[in-house]
């Protein structure tokens, strides 16, 4: 059966920044979600995902041995960590971001061991009001 879950639920992110470019790698828990995301974590989507904040450009690079995907985002950052008058603009808040806004639809057997998801109508925890 197919699901629909958040970003962070098949996968955990790596972010860096270097003056106003977010660099953000996403890793799937599970090799075998790594075909999924590559569909559906698309530069598009990313790009969507960070438009509120000025992004001009994405380019997602993949890295199927690893296997994981790396977003280098333009102008992420609103200036730079130094320069922005943002709380906490740093490329690891951004992550976090994007591993909660963007949702996937994949086979359940695609969430690792554990996952609250698991035998979830549509992947949405009954509990859970984070989206």
């Amino acid at each position: 059966m197919d699901i629909k879950v958040p970003l962070h639920a098949i996968a955990h992110g790596r972010a860096g920044d270097k003056g106003n470019t977010s660099n953000i790698s996403v890793i799937p828990y599970l090799s075998k979600s790594y075909f999924y995301l590559l569909s559906q974590v698309t530069e598009g989507k990313v790009f969507e995902i960070f438009r509120h904040k000025g992004v001009t450009a994405v380019k997602r690079y993949e890295l199927p041995n690893f296997p994981a995907l790396n977003f280098v985002i333009k102008d992420a950052l609103e200036g730079g960590v130094n320069g922005s008058l943002a709380l906490d603009s740093h490329g690891k808040t951004l992550s976090f971001f994007l591993l909660g806004e963007l949702k996937v639809i994949l086979p359940e057997e695609c969430l690792p061991n554990g996952s609250p998801y698991h035998n979830q109508r549509h992947g949405i925890r009954k509990n859970w009001t984070g989206f």
